[in-house]
């Protein structure tokens, strides 16, 4: 099954079709009406179109599938504030699963049930409204805070991926309460709160797995911006041609992922992709690329992907920690209390504008975009 969709992207390949493809005609001819992805699937389409077929390559054929006995920890935060012993436990499993994976999943984590179902219900109300409505927030202007669009890096990147965006920039400067999409905008501010109350304590808690004062990375101001990413994969008609989200770090502090039932996210652990499935009622959280930067790589930001699938349309809520392309003149480096004669920085110093722009032109091509800043 596996050589005969290996065989199939290599034949639909453009560059095997076409020596004189003009793929910028066609990006423009996807992206000008505005209705993504999902307005490809309403249409009917059962083939994949060749802007989203991937190289052989990036499906990281060279990488194995992980047993189903290896699994992303999960941590419970059942009696993290007033036990000072379970405290300690979980500090120790939290700073153990970013060392080592760069993942784990939180249950216990005190956002109610009935808001996180909302906030998916939320997602599915703004992609299924009329796409008149969502055509007046499609855009490729990285300075506005409320931005619909498929692939951020459409024009940058060697192939498309098979989903829809729509980000929203919550802290530390919100858009004006009606440039929220009405479809989600309730939920979304709801859900803020509660996903706010779950990072804090999350860096908390890996401040004290970094050996610091429970407050230090709030105290730099790592929990200071909030960004929510609403992701829909709509069902694929040939998921083996293409990519869901193509493999990727985060370029955040800390993400705080929602998704539904349906699975599909897998991180990469030792060479092998394992899959992050769907656990009731948990969040995903994952170390950014900046964590990574000013722990010095004590903590890990590690390549993970979505797979595209026949089954969908797959939700999934990213909350990522971070002003974005926000103006600030902060410079983050490694964590001077973290270094030592025997642990030097190895890394140069940035503000987060600074990475995210480098991060952004970059794309999603399958490199970290940390060497770049590595000293």
């Amino acid at each position: 099954m596996a050589v005969d969709a290996a065989l199939e992207v290599e034949r639909r390949l453009p560059s095997k079709v076409e020596p004189d493809y003009d793929r910028l005609s066609e990006l423009k001819a996807f992206d000008e009406p505005k209705t993504g992805v999902k307005g490809l699937v309403d249409a009917g389409i059962g083939k994949v179109p060749r802007i989203f077929i991937h190289e052989p390559e990036s499906f990281d054929r060279k990488y194995g599938r992980g047993s189903p006995d290896l699994m992303v920890p999960v941590v419970d935060l059942e009696g993290v504030a007033d036990d000072l012993v379970r405290r300690k436990l979980i500090v120790d499993q939290v700073r153990n699963a970013s060392e080592e994976w760069g993942f784990f999943q939180v249950i216990n984590h005190g956002v109610p049930e009935e808001i996180m179902q909302e906030m998916i219900a939320g997602a599915i109300r703004f992609f299924d409204q009329d796409p008149e409505i969502k055509k007046a927030l499609y855009t490729r202007d990285t300075t506005k805070k409320v931005v619909h669009n498929s692939n951020f890096d459409l024009y940058q990147s060697l192939a498309a991926d098979w989903r829809d965006n729509m980000y929203c920039l919550l802290a530390p400067s919100p858009p004006p309460y009606e440039e929220i999409p009405a479809a989600c905008r309730d939920i979304m501010l709801e859900y803020q709160k509660q996903v706010t109350k779950v990072g804090l304590l999350l860096f908390e808690l890996l401040s004290e797995a970094l050996g610091l004062k429970p407050s230090h990375l709030k105290d730099i101001d790592s929990a200071e911006g909030l960004a929510m990413l609403l992701n829909y994969y709509p069902p694929c008609p040939e998921p083996e041609l293409t990519m869901g989200t193509s493999k990727h770090q985060d370029d955040y502090f800390l993400t705080v992922l929602l998704q539904d039932q349906i699975g599909g996210l897998q991180a990469l652990y030792k060479d092998q992709w394992v899959d992050v499935p769907p656990v009731a009622g948990a969040l995903v959280i994952n170390i950014g690329d900046l964590l990574q930067l000013i722990s010095n790589d004590q903590f890990k930001s590690v390549e993970h992907r979505a797979l595209a699938s026949r089954v969908g349309p797959r939700i999934s809520v990213a909350s990522f920690f971070t002003t974005y392309m926000q103006p600030s003149s902060k410079v983050y480096g490694p964590i001077k209390e973290l270094l030592s004669e025997n642990n030097p920085p190895k890394y140069r110093e940035t503000t987060v504008r600074d990475y995210t722009y480098y991060f952004n032109m970059k794309g999603l091509d399958g490199t970290s975009a940390l060497p770049h800043f590595r000293l």
